[in-house]
């Protein structure tokens, strides 16, 4: 398995973040949406020589913020699919592992807008295959506005889309479904998991507490980790040392 972290949510400039990454055999979770919120970033390209150099991988998120593959407004559905080849072009250019992708909302929990969000999300999956990096869908049931809800219907999508994989999110299985949510998810999806977020919370809100202040079972986690092929992106508040102490208790090490 190998282990990486999200610059943006650690807090972490990107000389940091590299730094960090190489010093301790992590890959960069990169968030696409920071590259179109700040043109200064490094491109794609610089991005890939800098990762060449500190001997440094990635994978990336794709854009989320404003960004809705199952909406309902063809301009805002069309605009959606453009950021998200976009961001997988970028990925392909920085040789990311995989990417992760966010299924979408529906303002109106009513049948009809369900069924027509429904159509939407799967025709931007159509469209967006052949991609040129692996794709993980993510379990994201946060809010009622998230359209996939319960292990069911993620599990429906995955199957009606083979070419994708699975982002399991501890933290989010675990507001959404209760404590150990996720492990449903797991026992579910376990053979399409090619991706893993990592971060923790009290069971209540999307906190991204570093590893070992809520209360996710992370001896499970640890588990489950151990021979898993693909790879997995710390999302954790706490700077450099929230990074560190995350990686020490995945690992089974000291805290530093």
């Amino acid at each position: 398995m190998r282990m990486g972290f999200s610059p943006l949510t650690a807090g972490l400039d990107y000389p940091t973040a590299f730094d960090l990454a190489a010093e301790l055999g992590l890959l960069l979770e990169i968030a696409y949406d920071q590259h179109e919120m700040d043109p200064r970033l490094p491109s794609a390209r610089e991005l890939a020589e800098m990762g060449r150099v500190a001997g440094v991988g990635f994978t990336l998120h794709l854009p989320f913020v404003d960004l809705n593959s199952a909406s309902l407004v063809p301009l805002a559905w069309k605009s959606s699919l453009e950021r998200t080849q976009a961001a997988l072009e970028f990925g392909h250019t920085i040789g990311a592992a995989c990417a992760v992708m966010h299924t979408g909302q529906v303002p109106l929990r009513i049948e009809i807008a369900l069924k027509y969000a429904r159509f939407r999300l799967a025709e931007a999956l159509a469209a967006l295959q052949p991609s040129p990096i692996p794709i993980a869908l993510e379990n994201t049931r946060l809010s009622e506005a998230d359209l996939l809800e319960g292990v069911d219907e993620l599990k429906s999508l995955l199957a009606d889309h083979p070419a994708y994989g699975f982002c399991l999110d501890v933290g989010h299985g675990q507001i959404e479904l209760g404590p150990g949510g996720y492990k449903r998810y797991y026992q579910a999806l376990s053979d399409r998991l090619i991706h893993w977020h990592l971060h923790d919370n009290q069971g209540q809100q999307d906190e991204h507490l570093v590893v070992g202040e809520g209360t996710v079972d992370w001896a499970w986690v640890r588990g489950k980790l151990q021979g898993f092929s693909g790879t997995a992106a710390l999302e954790v508040q706490g700077g450099v040392e929230g990074v560190r102490r995350s990686v020490a208790i995945l690992r089974g090490e000291p805290a530093q």
